[in-house]
């Protein structure tokens, strides 16, 4: 385990690799997808380079194994995004040369499935960013919000501090993307909520760890990228979010329980939760359902806390995960959450 430092930031006008690490949804769905590779170019001044499973379907884990391989080693690649997550990049980590990545740090930008390359890129000693695929956020149709684009701004170009805040408006309800009307009219927002604080008597400050939760459930049940020396995650800020999947409350809470009896739940003296996805084309959940939703998740989550680690300092509904806007979070750097003063900093 090498603790994570933060690697060179790319510049406007530098080549980023757009790779899919857990499947080639591009092919399925070229309407976000162009338009995120557009917003690259056009808003960030950046030229996507893709690679031969980028925009395929049904590829072998060996594949798409070669291709970070590729994206890494490229000395003219400054950066990588993935393409969007899926849910079989479990199977990739054991073919990923640790080495090869180590010797070749470049920021990783990615969420969802995406999970297991910032968990694998965290023991490598490589901060990644969780957050903003080219599919979801950069796709999203007609503009970007605009906190979901500046906080990608800043974690591609800058380095320091950079508060986030809480969206203003919000919304976690999808669009077909084979439709092309859902390209011709902004997702429809509600009004923000913003955050909820618990145990907020304290300044927590250290490096972020986590990711969507039930992918970390699967890394926990094929002992991959989890430490065996629980230490190494002592003091530092967990970051925890939900899927389109929508787990219910039970779920969540048995699988913090798990952690809690392994004893990792309670190593962490802070906890961002992402806002509840809480809509899917499975569940349509009318907004009475979906406020049900992400109540009963919350509470899961205190009662695994009140079990584990009562004194942990948590905020819930933070924008990050599969909400939008979506902020981006680095992923083994710093975080620090000031309870006294409802301020979350991260360091980019």
């Amino acid at each position: 385990m090498t603790s994570p430092s933060y690697p060179p930031k790319p510049s406007p006008g530098d080549r980023i690799a757009v790779i899919s690490p857990s499947a080639g949804l591009p092919e399925l769905f070229p309407r976000p997808y162009e338009l995120g590779l557009r917003r690259l170019r056009e808003e960030y001044g950046l030229e996507p380079v893709e690679y031969p499973t980028t925009r395929k379907m049904g590829t072998t884990p060996q594949e798409r194994a070669d291709d970070i391989h590729a994206a890494f080693s490229d000395p003219d690649v400054k950066a990588v995004i993935a393409s969007i997550g899926g849910d079989d990049q479990i199977t990739v980590l054991p073919l990923l040369d640790r080495e090869v990545i180590r010797a070749n740090p470049k920021p990783f930008f990615g969420m969802s499935d995406n999970t297991n390359l910032l968990a694998y890129l965290y023991n490598t000693g490589i901060v990644g960013y969780h957050g903003a695929t080219v599919m979801v956020q950069l796709g999203r149709p007609v503009a970007m919000d605009r906190l979901t684009a500046d906080s990608l701004r800043a974690a591609l170009f800058t380095s320091g501090e950079y508060e986030l805040k809480p969206a203003e408006r919000w919304n976690d309800v999808d669009r077909d993307w084979a439709d092309p009307a859902t390209f011709e009219a902004e997702p429809e927002t509600r009004p923000g909520t913003g955050w909820s604080w618990l145990n907020a008597d304290r300044v927590v400050e250290g490096r972020s760890w986590g990711g969507e939760l039930e992918i970390l459930s699967w890394l926990l049940m094929a002992d991959r990228e989890i430490s065996h020396d629980l230490s190494v995650y002592d003091g530092g800020v967990l970051i925890l979010e939900t899927s389109e999947e929508l787990p219910s409350a039970t779920q969540v809470f048995r699988i913090l329980r798990s952690m809690g009896e392994r004893g990792l739940l309670q190593r962490f003296p802070a906890l961002l939760m992402g806002r509840a996805k809480t809509w899917s084309f499975e569940r349509p959940h009318s907004p009475r359902e979906a406020a049900r939703h992400a109540s009963e998740q919350r509470e899961a989550v205190q009662r695994a806390l009140r079990t584990y680690a009562p004194d942990t300092l948590a905020v819930f509904d933070v924008d990050f995960g599969h909400t939008d806007p979506q902020l981006v979070l680095p992923y083994g750097g710093t975080i620090r959450v000031d309870g006294p003063a409802r301020r979350i900093t991260v360091t980019y």
